[in-house]
């Protein structure tokens, strides 16, 4: 039975144009994969916090196995976020492009997931840091909405976006490096010509359901 944990990111309800379309996929993915299993995680409108001096400390404490009580309930989100992540075959990640990133709910999802020692390991070698993912077999889906048009790969203005270029650096730093990506663009276009870029956008989802 396949698994697939979608991760939610835009602040927006039904007018989110990213979650309409992950949820289009979802259903058709469901559809077409009637005993799998979907797990959704709210991650733009509820709070994920950000990484303090509390996790860090925790997070790294020399002694992972014996961390006092206190430095376990620092973490608990986090272990509890990390474990959705084993325990899915296939990730899904909603997002708009916000200021030209992602908005800070996902950033702060992608603090509690990067995990020395269960995510990820680190050695050195000649004292140089080297870093070994720890997830492995799995794949992600990105589906994200833009206000312009041209971020894309080649687009005139593809050097703007660190939202969908930064996720996969992130998933790939844990070793999640299947990854595909499909963006509608041009909200803040002409209607028609957003419309267009939807219907595209919907169109590819449909087909990714099929394989995905």
């Amino acid at each position: 039975m396949s698994k697939i944990l979608a991760i939610h990111a835009s602040p927006r309800g039904d007018r989110s144009h990213s979650r309409r379309l992950a949820e289009s996929f979802l259903s058709a993915w469901q559809v077409r994969h009637p005993q799998s299993q979907v797990t959704r995680r709210e991650v733009g409108r509820a709070l994920i916090p950000a990484v303090n001096e509390a996790f860090v400390a925790a997070a790294f404490y020399p002694e992972p196995e014996a961390r006092p009580l206190s430095m376990q309930a620092d973490l608990a989100l986090s272990d509890q976020l990390v474990g959705e992540l084993f325990d899915h075959d296939l990730l899904l990640i909603s997002t708009p492009m916000y200021n030209f990133s992602v908005p800070s709910g996902l950033k702060a999802w992608v603090d509690q997931i990067v995990r020395l020692g269960l995510t990820f390991d680190h050695t050195l070698d000649n004292g140089v840091a080297q870093y070994t993912p720890l997830l492995q077999g799995k794949k992600a889906l990105i589906v994200t909405s833009r206000g312009g048009f041209g971020f894309g790969p080649g687009g005139e203005l593809e050097a703007l976006n660190h939202a969908d270029p930064w996720l996969r650096t992130a998933l790939g730093f844990v070793g999640i490096n299947d990854v595909t990506v499909v963006a509608a663009e041009g909200e803040e276009s002409a209607e028609r010509t957003f419309a267009v870029s939807v219907a595209e956008a919907e169109q590819r989802l449909l087909d990714l359901a099929r394989a995905f």
